[in-house]
């Protein structure tokens, strides 16, 4: 039980670093992420039912989720549309785009053709096949933010850092913060549909409904993350957020198996995302002013101390 939490957290987990980019990094609400994680489920579904190797079906969804939000980006800052409006449009696009991927089917299913999970669950047969599994995507989640620490501590990755903190620093460093945008969210949106095609395996299908919801998962893992952990490090910042989407994935979990004893249904499972989502905000806004209370409380008494 464990294992397979600590599995599906981990998926989610690198969704939820590809919103934290859009979303902290970037400053830039996008919205594509409901229509990129099942586009990279579909077109790995659809790879694999077509004989295609799940490694290259992967890139070939990491690949596809990055043009869409390049789309959204290009969309924003050619037609000068706010993010939310350019995400809106192309997801609702990409509804269509997931049903011609999958041939007009809404749903593939994959039962019997899980090349990504055989694989997991038999690397380390010296171990149990859900501890196996978990081990793997554990390193796939940490190989994942290690390269992405690098990135972003490349010049490339500072100036895009440094793009949703000021914009007018990247403008006066020569730089075109158009490419910059476009780049950012094209790896957001690379990392969620990369997420959905392994959500795909996981899942044993793949359907054109699965990205519902999955922006406020993002969003309450990213909060979730930053309640329990505060830096300025970029390492653990993704770090968090990954531990932010296990926890979120627990507590959705005992809430859909032991709910029943406070009367909580699967239907009320969305309710307590968002409900998860406003806590996270309030204790995090508590949090900060507790914070700085005691750094001025500590400022007034080395001042006390130097004027004695």
């Amino acid at each position: 039980m464990i294992e397979a939490i600590l599995v599906e957290g981990l998926i989610y987990g690198i969704l939820a670093m590809g919103v934290f980019i859009t979303f902290r990094v970037l400053d830039f609400p996008d919205l594509t992420v409901e229509g990129s994680f099942p586009l990279g489920a579909a077109v790995a579904a659809a790879c694999l039912t077509g004989g295609i190797p799940f490694p290259a079906a992967a890139l070939i969804a990491v690949a596809t989720g990055a043009i869409a939000g390049s789309l959204t980006a290009l969309i924003h800052t050619g037609l000068k549309v706010p993010p939310l409006l350019a995400g809106i449009v192309v997801m609702t696009g990409l509804y269509s785009i997931n049903l011609r991927v999958m041939g007009g089917r809404s749903n593939i299913q994959l039962i019997g053709n899980r090349p990504l999970i055989s694989f997991s669950t038999s690397w380390l047969p010296s171990l149990p096949p859900e501890v196996s599994s978990a081990l793997f995507f554990s390193l796939l989640a940490v190989l994942l933010m290690v390269l992405l620490d690098l990135f972003f501590h490349t010049e490339f990755g500072l100036t895009l850092g440094a793009l949703g903190d000021n914009i007018k620093v990247v403008i006066a460093s020569g730089s075109n913060p158009t490419v910059f945008k476009v780049a950012g969210v094209a790896l957001a949106n690379s990392l969620v549909a990369l997420a959905g095609a392994l959500a795909s395996q996981h899942h044993g299908f793949a359907d054109v409904n699965l990205g519902a919801g999955v922006v406020a998962l993002g969003l309450a893992s990213v909060m979730i993350g930053e309640l329990i952990l505060r830096t300025n490090r970029i390492g653990v910042q993704l770090l968090r957020v990954v531990l932010g989407a296990i926890i979120f994935k627990a507590i959705l979990f005992a809430a859909r198996f032991y709910g029943y004893i406070a009367g909580i249904t699967p239907n009320d499972l969305r309710l307590l995302t968002a409900l998860m989502i406003v806590l996270s905000l309030v204790l995090g806004q508590w949090k900060s002013r507790l914070q700085d209370q005691r750094a001025q409380q500590a400022a007034l008494r080395r001042k006390a101390e130097e004027a004695l």
